[in-house]
């Protein structure tokens, strides 16, 4: 049988926070429906976060109340703390996810928290997700390097696991905010994460600051990691990461995987063609790969 690999769209979110151009929100549910049309299952809709912190966010409420709910697609929205949670809760999530942070510099700007902090958070929100029937998953951000910091140290980042492996989060993902990571320290730091949380499935997160993010990819599939988050378009950043520039785009990515024999569930060719809409709503081109060579065979 075929390997599946599911793909998780960040575009609505991760990949329009820091876009310099910006959508209406009528545009942002056009992108979400284009996106559900390239048969996404699974998509970052929006965040519940400080609006002053990330603007660009500040309609998600109103994105959620505009979703086609029929579509069975399952949309994710992040949180920091427990007023973005229960903001998550009153737009009727389908998924939460929290964010923990692997580095105490880039910690205090994005969420104002140290790594043990917002680990606590998770712990007094857990139950608020839990006793709302909401699937719940965590992203540890910046577990490859902080930009203020520099290396971090993986067991922070497996320990970060493990306590929310404890508070019943069924999903981590692993970011590479910053897109410093390599496939060798991928799979490094895969192995460390499962001896310390070994009942919880691994998502990877990618940004292709320095190129490497497709090999990254490979690393992450080749140690058995079947969720991997991307972008249409290659667009993303992060407001409070200098110089960090896109995810990795996920037409580039499913080109990659379908070309060698994986399951997307995907259609390729739709998703050119939503991030060849993108730029024009975006009013600049977009990074990936594909959206300007186009697959192949033609």
């Amino acid at each position: 049988m075929t390997r599946r690999i599911d793909i998780v769209e960040v575009g609505p979110r991760d990949g329009l926070q820091n876009d310099p151009g910006a959508l209406s929100t009528d545009q942002k549910l056009e992108f979400i429906a284009r996106l559900e049309a390239c048969g996404v299952k699974r998509m970052e809709s929006g965040s519940f976060v400080s609006l002053k912190a990330v603007p660009k966010m500040a309609d998600s409420g109103e994105v959620f109340r505009g979703l086609d709910r029929s579509t069975g697609t399952r949309h994710i929205a992040l949180a920091l703390n427990e007023k973005g949670v229960r903001r998550a809760i009153d737009a009727a999530a389908d998924e939460i996810n929290f964010v923990l942070v692997a580095g105490e510099g880039f910690g205090k700007r994005n969420q104002g928290m140290s790594p043990q902090e917002s680990a606590d958070m998770l712990n007094t929100c857990a139950p608020l997700v839990h006793d709302a029937s909401i699937p719940l998953s965590a992203t540890v951000s910046v577990a490859f390097g902080d930009p203020y910091d520099g290396e971090v140290d993986p067991g922070v980042v497996a320990n970060l696991a493990a306590q929310a492996q404890r508070a019943g989060v069924a999903e981590i993902g692993l970011g590479d905010t910053i897109g410093v990571a390599t496939p060798w320290q991928v799979r490094s730091l895969i192995e460390r994460v499962r001896t310390e949380a070994p009942d919880v499935y691994l998502r990877l997160h990618f940004h292709d600051t320095r190129g490497a993010a497709l090999a990254n990819v490979f690393a992450a599939v080749e140690a058995d990691v079947n969720v991997i988050d991307a972008s249409c378009g290659g667009i993303g950043g992060c407001p409070f990461a200098p110089a960090a520039t896109g995810n990795v785009a996920t037409e580039d990515v499913v080109y990659m995987l379908e070309r060698a024999g994986f399951e997307t569930g995907l259609d390729l060719g739709k998703l050119i063609e939503t991030a060849k809409w993108l730029e024009g709503a975006l009013g600049h081109p977009v990074s990936s790969s594909l959206s300007r060579a186009g697959g192949f065979p033609g």
